[in-house]
Formats: C-alpha cells, sequence, structure tokens
C-alpha cells in the first residue's frame, strides 16, 4: 500500500477528514476510493459515501476478501447511522466471519458491534447482549471500544440498570478522550447527561414529582405497586402483569392507581376507560364486565372493590401504589422516543423498530406534523422524518424492548 493510502487512513482515524481528503480526492483506485467513501460519510454525505463504497467493492479484485468484507463493513454503519434498518443484515454476518477468517480481528469486532447496536435500535435487547457476550472488546481501537461502551450502556439503561450504565459511559468517555475525535465525545456526553434528565413522572394521591432514571430503578426495586404507563404494565416487585395488549383494562387500572387508598365514581371510570360523555346502561353494564377482568388479571396484586359511588384499588399487603407516567403526555410517545436521537428516520425504518404497520406509523407521523411535534426532510422514498431542532420530551422508558428487569 502506498504512502498516501496509508497517510490518509491515519488521517481518518484520527477524525482528521479534511486531511484524508487531501490525500486521495483526486484518485480512483479501490483503496483511494474505500477511504473518501469512508470520509464523505464523517462529513455527513451518505448518499456519496454510499455509492463510493458500492465502487470500491467492486474495484477489489476477487482475492482480496478482507477488503470487500471491510467495504461490506462501512456500508454497514451508514445504513446503521442513517437509520436504513431494511438493510440485509446476513450480509454484515457474512462480511464479519470473513474477515475473523482472514484475522482482521479489529474490524471482525467492529461489524459484530454494529449488529449489537441494531439490535438495540429496534428493542431486541436478549439477542444483543447475546452477541455482546461474544464480543472481546480489548483489540479495539478507542473509537471502536467508545462505541461498544456506549452499547453496553444502552443495554443497561433500558434494563434500568443504572450503575453499570454510567460505568460503561465513564469507560467511553475515557476512550473517546484517547481517541481525539470531537463528535464521538459529544455523543458520550449528551449520553451521560440523558442519565440525568427526568424520565418519568411520579403521581400519587393527586401530586406529581419528576424522576430520574436512578430514581425509577430504585423504585421499581422498592416492591410497591406500580401502575406504568410508560410500558403499559401493572407491576410490584418481579411480579408483572401487561396490558399494553388491553387498552381499556389499562385506563381503569391507571384511573384506579391515581385515586387510590380512595375510590374513583363509576362517571369518572366511564370517562376515562370509554370516552362516554353520556353514559346509559349499556356503559356501565360494560363497565362491571371491564372491572371484573381488571380484577381476574391484578388478583396476585391487588384487589379491586366497589363502593357506593364506584370501585377502589387496594394492593396486597402492606405496600402502597402509584402511577409512573412519561414527563409529558403525548400521543405517540414510542414514536417520539426513536426520533429524538437526533437522526432522520425513515417511515419503514420505524416501522422495523416499533413492529408496527407502516400505514400505522405513517398516520402518526402526520399527526405529530400537524402538531409541530416532527418535521419532514425529502419527497417520496428519500423522505425522513426528525425532530425539530428544539426537543420536547424523550423517555428511555417509551423505546421498544423488553420490560425492564425481564
Amino acid at each position: 500500500m502506498d504512502s498516501l493510502i496509508v497517510a490518509a487512513a491515519q488521517a481518518l482515524a484520527s477524525g482528521d477528514v479534511l486531511g484524508a481528503l487531501k490525500r486521495v480526492s483526486l484518485r480512483e483506485d479501490a483503496p483511494a476510493l474505500a477511504l473518501r467513501g469512508i470520509a464523505m460519510a464523517q462529513l455527513g454525505d451518505l448518499v456519496r459515501a454510499k455509492t463510493l463504497l458500492k465502487s470500491a467493492a467492486r474495484a477489489f479484485g476477487p482475492r482480496e476478501a478482507v477488503a470487500r468484507a471491510r467495504c461490506t463493513v462501512a456500508e454497514a454503519e451508514i445504513a446503521l447511522v442513517s437509520r436504513d434498518l431494511g438493510w440485509p443484515e446476513k450480509t454484515l454476518e457474512t462480511a464479519r466471519a470473513a474477515l475473523e477468517r482472514h484475522g482482521d480481528h479489529v474490524n471482525a469486532a467492529h461489524a459484530r458491534n454494529l449488529q449489537i447496536r441494531r439490535l438495540l435500535l429496534v428493542g431486541h435487547l436478549d439477542e444483543a447482549e447475546r452477541l455482546l457476550a461474544k464480543l472481546d472488546p480489548s483489540p479495539l481501537p478507542p473509537a471502536a471500544r467508545a462505541s461498544h461502551e456506549l452499547a453496553v450502556a444502552g443495554i443497561a439503561i433500558r434494563r434500568l440498570r443504572i450503575a453499570p450504565a454510567r460505568a460503561a459511559l465513564a469507560r467511553a468517555a475515557e476512550a473517546a478522550g484517547k481517541a481525539g475525535i470531537p463528535a464521538l465525545m459529544i455523543e458520550v456526553r449528551d449520553a451521560t447527561r440523558a442519565l440525568d434528565a427526568p424520565a418519568a413522572r411520579l403521581v400519587a394521591q393527586g401530586e406529581e414529582k419528576l424522576l430520574s432514571l436512578d430514581e425509577v430503578e430504585a423504585l421499581l426495586a422498592s416492591g410497591i405497586l406500580v401502575v406504568d404507563a410508560c410500558r403499559n404494565i401493572v407491576r410490584s416487585g418481579g411480579e408483572i402483569v401487561p396490558l399494553a395488549s388491553r387498552p381499556v383494562l389499562f385506563a381503569l387500572a391507571r384511573a384506579l392507581a391515581e385515586a387510590a387508598p380512595a375510590d374513583v365514581p363509576r362517571s369518572t371510570l366511564l370517562s376515562r376507560a370509554f370516552h362516554a360523555r353520556h353514559a346509559d346502561e349499556s356503559h356501565r353494564a360494560r363497565l362491571r364486565v371491564e372491572i371484573g377482568r381488571l380484577r381476574a388479571a391484578l388478583e396476585p396484586l391487588a384487589d379491586i372493590s366497589a363502593t357506593p359511588r364506584g370501585f377502589a384499588l387496594t394492593p396486597r399487603g402492606e405496600r402502597g401504589v402509584v402511577v409512573l407516567a412519561p414527563p409529558v403526555e403525548v400521543e405517540n410517545g414510542s414514536l417520539l422516543a426513536l426520533l429524538s436521537d437526533g437522526e432522520s428516520w425513515s417511515s419503514s425504518a420505524l416501522s422495523i423498530a416499533l413492529a408496527t404497520s407502516p400505514r400505522t406509523v405513517q398516520r402518526a407521523l402526520d399527526a405529530l406534523a400537524a402538531a409541530g411535534m416532527v418535521q419532514s426532510v425529502g419527497n417520496g422514498r428519500a423522505c425522513r422524518w426528525m425532530m425539530p431542532p428544539v426537543v420536547g420530551f424523550p423517555t428511555t422508558l417509551l423505546l421498544p424492548g423488553p420490560l425492564p428487569s425481564d
């Protein structure tokens, strides 16, 4: 490899993108095309970067399997950054295996890290942890090590293991400092700040209080009965009753929990659960049926008793009951939580991440855009969605994935 290619690669590794381009901008050989593609990706021109990397992969001969695999890994990283979640996963795994076979353990580890970050993005935490256990981060250079630690912290945050998350972010900050790449240091700093930002709102007996992730972790470990409006579950310690697929039951449980230990009038429950302005006998009959179903679902955790004017929720044992709600209540909060990462998403990528139909996601995006909460860039297949410059809200607890501590 000639000296210009080596110098350009070293410049890219140190974050000097313009210095790298100065050395290879007029060259059309395969290594130069690959380095130009990586440089353009770091400058944010992802479309041009993908074109250059594809050209580089074609230009490398069939005997240059390692170089071709490296181009594939770079393409996968661009797909991840641009939130192209439809990019074929098997292609990245094939490239990773090729790098491993040929002894390029650093880039093989980087490819594995990309797989983990994609799984984290779509909420597949169990599989991400399985791959993480197979990855030895020791050969990674500082920049890749920082990215790895960010993935470790991301899994810990979604599992509500805040102490391990802080430790991983401290290691990420140290690695980013060694790499000397300003954008990476900013990413680590922002992730660290998110740990101390309000993550949820505690509602109990008519009073509200903002909680950080540390406080949420402590609350869930206390054994108190929590009606979690971020995940639409009812839980106490390790016992969890999922109600995400039963919105009427969850609406009733939340209304009862907000008033506990007092009772809730039937008219209030009808309004909260059925949005009924003028209740008739059919509404009251349905309320009795749904209360019966909720009583059966919550039987291990609480009892629901009838009172002269309505119903009351009483936790079993000596524990209290609270409601855990998002900091700001908006419709389609999970979609906003994804968009809050600052990247531009396609509607198809949001559909994959939320495991929701593209049509449902598009309707939600149109509603949020009409409310001024999201904005679109581009048209047709090039259309991307993002939060406005001033971020209003997200909470980690609304991101897709398994329930905390599962």
